[in-house]
């Protein structure tokens, strides 16, 4: 089959998690002998942004990390009618230009051959909703939601015909646990600054509890404002700004533990979705501790898989308790690594969108039905 995937970007993760997943899922899409494309505008913000932070080498790098993924960019004049012909399934990604969204829904109403989904991986359908209600989805087949509470809100909102749960997921090919890195730090953590959606949380389960503890800190991602950037050197914590994606597990192998700080959105108004990072730090054996978020769905096991502190002073004890514990640190990690590898990777919702294939195709013929009796 061929699978044609309409993302902001496939070869730059600066700000956009959402590579990540892509990326993981094409490879295991290729592994079993698909044929996978990732169609990405030529000019996107992301890789725009990559480029004047860090020049062209890690665009260079990524091919050589991912030498069985291709990637193509559109821009004016692009064919898109031409570039889905041939394909089995074309996936939409929400950061899709509404009007390239609406374009591809019409090439799928026209006649066009292909199962169309779209797959939405944030929180805008809650914080920005009339940007997703403005989407024309009339001719998509389905739509992918990353979390139960965000599927229901397209179901009560009326945005997709089906609607399906699919999270997102580690790519264990590469998120995987490096025993013989050394040593260099006790806490990690990878993560955009953003939009002032966690501001708060990040001082109060990042940055204080590490400050208290005087831990050998590393800070990576993108977006930090002047006063963030202070606060860390106050703080005594190191910024490294952006780290590739494909370098994060050697990271994690370098230090004690990490943490998990959630956007404020997902957790007040979607519940039950991590995100991506929690996955891929499980996958690489390292201790997690995450601040509050109700897993609504049993994805993991809370206490067991990582441990949750409820404030920042039961945040500070976790810290502390995994620095003089190596015992509980090793438990930790490979409760959390076992549940990923039975659960959570790529190859698991690469078997996850065939069923939703399976069922699209299976009801395909009830609606043709339908549809000729009215």
């Amino acid at each position: 089959m061929k699978f044609v995937f309409y993302t902001h970007s496939l070869v730059s993760d600066w700000n956009h998690g959402n590579a990540h997943f892509l990326r993981g899922v094409m490879r295991d899409l290729v592994r079993r002998g698909h044929e996978a494309l990732a169609l990405e505008p030529r000019d996107g913000w992301s890789r725009r942004n990559l480029i004047a932070d860090r020049g062209s080498d890690p665009i260079e790098a990524f091919h050589k990390t991912f030498p069985m993924l291709e990637s193509e960019s559109y821009g004016e004049g692009f064919d898109h009618a031409q570039a889905v012909a041939d394909a089995d399934v074309v996936v939409v990604h929400e950061w899709t230009p509404p009007e390239l969204v609406a374009q591809l829904g019409r090439l799928r109403r026209d006649g066009g051959a292909f199962t169309l989904l779209f797959h939405d991986t944030h929180h805008r359908a809650v914080s920005a909703g009339d940007q997703i209600a403005g989407m024309d989805l009339d001719g998509y087949d389905g739509v992918l939601a990353f979390g139960a509470a965000l599927a229901e809100r397209y179901r009560r909102a009326g945005w997709g015909r089906q609607v399906f749960v699919w999270h997102e997921a580690a790519d264990d090919e590469l998120f995987r646990p490096i025993p013989d890195e050394a040593e260099e730090g006790d806490l990690i953590w990878i993560g955009n600054w953003g939009d002032g959606e966690r501001s708060a949380e990040l001082e109060e389960f990042l940055i204080a509890p590490a400050e208290a503890l005087s831990l050998r800190a590393t800070v990576h991602g993108v977006r930090y404002p002047d006063e963030a950037l202070a606060r860390l050197r106050k703080a005594g914590i190191y910024y490294g700004g952006w780290l590739p994606n494909a370098d994060a597990p050697r990271a994690f192998a370098r230090h004690r533990m990490t943490v998990h700080v959630p956007r404020r959105p997902y957790v007040e108004a979607l519940p039950g979705i991590p995100t991506i990072r929690p996955f891929e730090a499980m996958a690489c054996g390292i201790p997690l501790i995450s601040a509050p978020w109700e897993d609504a769905e049993g994805l993991f096991r809370p206490g067991s898989d990582y441990l949750v502190a409820r404030d920042g002073d039961e945040m500070r004890r976790h810290m502390a308790l995994l620095m003089v514990d190596p015992a509980a640190r090793d438990e930790l990690a490979r409760h959390g690594l076992r549940t990923i590898r039975a659960r959570h990777t790529c190859r698991h919702r690469v078997d996850e969108l065939f069923e939703v294939l399976d069922r699209l195709d299976r009801a395909a013929p009830n609606a043709a039905m339908a549809e000729a009796a009215e």
